[in-house]
């Protein structure tokens, strides 16, 4: 009497775990904020996202935790910029994990700058040059049409890393192009007057804004990237800049910012102090409307 209903309660018990099984969330391990908010607009209430750095962070400079290993073993889709920014910190993060399904060729494995044309890549690769990238300039999250592209790449992931959901996905990607293109137009109409305009950049972050909103780079403060510049250096760049006056100088706000302000005090040229990224709680909507804006407020 008792055995049919073992068996009975059995099958409750294995329809109520493939059930639950089959309705998991993705978990997904972001490198960086723009890659946890653009996986968050693309796949919606099918994942929890965890994000590695926070906008106050340089994400060159992060160190392989243990609670971010916990984080990446239970991952099911890691996503990073590539192109040697995380060199420091991720093969060991990765090596540490012991994750299969996240280590580079898997389905789980998905690096931005693999779908996207770099800028600046060097045509001879030279350590004594300072922070050069092999592949090319990795901070590709500051132009849009670039995050297009990457969404869409981005959505076919999604889809083969969680296939029963590949219609949802589709349907977010699409409009997500649609709002997106919108944004992008909004933001080009506003950025005309800024084209042309002339910068002075604490470190070469901001190549891809620069290409997008044709923006003039005069000068660069670190003398070679990630060198900290020297007072002969700075001086070189004040006596530069009497010839050719810049219109702002840029600056990320996790940077330190001791040369930008001497070089402030010193010309009177507008600092503007722009959040690299994604903050808390902000959209990549919101987060590029608030560059566009800082960028028009400084003229």
């Amino acid at each position: 009497m008792f055995i049919p209903i073992k068996k009975h309660l059995l099958l409750i018990l294995i329809f109520l775990l493939c059930s639950a099984s089959s309705h998991a969330k993705i978990n997904v391990f972001a490198c960086e904020p723009e890659w946890a908010s653009l996986v968050q607009i693309l796949a919606g209430d099918q994942v929890d996202i965890f994000s590695a750095t926070t906008a106050l962070q340089d994400p060159h400079h992060i160190q392989a935790r243990p609670s971010l290993i916990a984080k990446a073993r239970r991952a099911d889709l890691l996503i990073c910029t590539g192109a040697e920014l995380e060199a420091g910190w991720l093969p060991l993060l990765l090596r540490k994990s012991a994750n299969g399904n996240i280590l580079p060729g898997q389905t789980g494995h998905f690096m931005a700058s693999e779908h996207v044309l770099l800028l600046e890549k060097p045509k001879l690769l030279d350590r004594s040059q300072g922070d050069v990238h092999a592949d090319g300039n990795p901070h590709i999250h500051l132009d849009p049409h670039r995050i297009m592209r990457i969404a869409e790449a981005l959505s076919r992931t999604l889809s083969r890393v969680d296939p029963d959901n590949q219609a949802y996905y589709q349907n977010n990607w699409s409009s997500f192009k649609e709002s997106w293109s919108q944004a992008i137009a909004k933001w080009e109409q506003l950025g005309q007057s800024l084209r042309g305009k002339q910068i002075v950049v604490n470190h070469n972050s901001w190549v891809y804004l620069e290409d997008w909103l044709k923006l003039e780079r005069v000068a660069t403060l670190e003398p070679k990237p990630g060198i900290a510049p020297s007072s002969t250096h700075l001086a070189q760049v004040l006596a530069e800049l009497k010839d050719n006056q810049a219109d702002m100088i840029l600056y990320a706000s996790y940077q330190n910012d001791k040369a930008v302000r001497w070089l402030e005090q010193k010309t009177h040229i507008p600092v503007v102090t722009l959040p690299f990224t994604v903050s808390t709680d902000e959209t990549l909507f919101e987060w590029y409307e608030s560059i566009i804006k800082q960028l028009l407020d400084s003229k």
